[in-house]
């Protein structure tokens, strides 16, 4: 029972981080700007688009025209979050086939053990680059942020909703890769192996 519950849970953690992660790329609130002048507005922007949130007219979205006038931060995390959707679900495929519970392949334990252990690295490596992105974004917004040479005057991004759901993304990603390495490192000793196990001693005693 250890063992289908250990990898049904790492399934379950890997599957809500590889959902967070896809909802972190496309959440436009990576960035939040309030201003000053203007309270009833609040500016957001993301790896695809900027938006603007009016009290009165909801929130209305314009993509970016060109992927080179991005800010580097932006780019790069841009990449770095589809390639960690992809070795989610890629993730999400090879694990799904290596579980216990699944009926198919029963007598290939070792092939089996080997999908769970490329599931369980490609979610470390799907949550790693899930938070890299989120924190070197953070990272540069704390900067701006804090930067002397910008006057007081100019209006300073803050931390957006979708930064916090990315770490999360993470975390949830390299528990559950986590907890499906780690279940194939525990021994099971199977009826099969006990039966000949006994039945050879007693061969032995029988001779002697």
């Amino acid at each position: 029972v250890y063992r289908p519950m250990m990898q049904l849970s790492g399934i379950l953690f890997s599957l809500l981080g590889w959902v967070l992660s896809c909802l972190t790329t496309y959440l436009p609130q990576w960035k939040n700007l309030n201003l000053e002048l203007n309270e009833l507005e609040i500016w957001t922007m993301g790896l695809w688009q900027a938006c603007v949130v009016q009290e009165e007219g909801g929130m209305q979205c314009k993509d970016f025209d060109s992927f080179l006038a991005l800010p580097p931060e932006l780019r790069i995390s841009r990449i770095l979050m589809v390639f960690s959707n992809g070795s989610g679900l890629l993730g999400l495929l090879l694990s799904g086939f290596g579980l216990d519970c699944l009926k198919t392949g029963e007598r290939q334990e070792e092939q089996k053990k080997r999908l769970l252990l490329f599931g369980g690295m490609l979610f470390w490596i799907s949550g790693i680059t899930a938070v890299v992105p989120v924190s070197w974004v953070a990272h540069s917004t704390v900067q701006e942020f804090w930067d002397e040479n910008i006057p007081d005057i100019v209006p300073r991004w803050d931390f957006g909703e979708a930064l916090f759901v990315g770490w999360l993304a993470g975390f949830c990603l390299v528990l559950g890769g986590s907890l499906l390495n780690c279940i194939i490192c525990s021994t099971e000793v199977h009826p099969s192996s006990v039966h000949y196990a006994v039945a050879e001693q007693q061969d032995q005693c029988q001779h002697l």
